[in-house]
């Protein structure tokens, strides 16, 4: 008996999520925004004062694209005046761990390819 071969679809990336890490991964502040969150800082005025370069314009921007992607949530406190802060979402952590990976995986490639060079020189 012929055993039939089993054939396979064409496999596509994940369509919003390789749309997320692409449009966070694109956006010039995003993982500065990540960093400065990691470092408690919360409040859109003050990471703007903490990160040269970065207007407020700007972060509006990445800010609502994180939250629109469900990475970082807003809360509004009813006070006066007003105060707002930003913080991960449980996706955003898991986000993270992926950028992580990614950040050791091009470390690793780094390495070896300088490794590569290395023997190639020789």
């Amino acid at each position: 008996m012929i055993e039939q071969s089993k054939k396979f679809s064409k496999k596509a990336a994940p369509e919003r999520s390789a749309r997320m890490v692409e449009t966070i991964c694109g956006c010039k502040w995003s993982l500065t925004v990540f960093n400065l969150l990691a470092n408690d800082i919360r409040r859109p005025g003050e990471m703007v004062r903490c990160v040269e370069g970065l207007s407020t314009k700007v972060l509006n921007e990445c800010l609502r694209k994180n939250m629109e992607f469900g990475i970082l949530e807003k809360t509004i406190y009813p006070e006066l005046p007003p105060r707002v802060e930003y913080a991960l979402t449980p996706l955003g952590e898991k986000f993270l761990h992926i950028l992580d990976s990614l950040e050791k995986l091009q470390q690793e490639m780094d390495s070896t390819a300088a490794s590569t060079q290395i023997l190639s020189n020789k």
